[in-house]
């Protein structure tokens, strides 16, 4: 079964992030419009714990929003 999925065409990276994974996972997040942790871990290749404190830092300075177990940009 073929999924279509939209993509976000225009993502700007915020500023403040300075973290090169924390840049990842925000770009992945932003361009896929919402994803799980273990989207994110399989896609990107990162451990599920770094995802998981990252995806927590992101939330905490109100870049992301979690929903349902999906991330999302804020």
């Amino acid at each position: 079964m073929n999924a279509s999925v939209a993509y976000e065409e225009d993502v700007s990276i915020p500023a403040e992030l300075e973290s090169a994974r924390a840049k990842l996972v925000y770009l992945y997040v932003a361009v896929r419009g919402s994803a799980t942790a273990d989207d994110v871990c399989e896609a990107l290749h990162i451990d599920k714990g770094s995802v998981l404190r990252i995806a927590a830092t992101l939330r905490e300075r109100g870049l992301l929003h979690q929903e349902d177990g999906r991330y999302g940009v804020a």
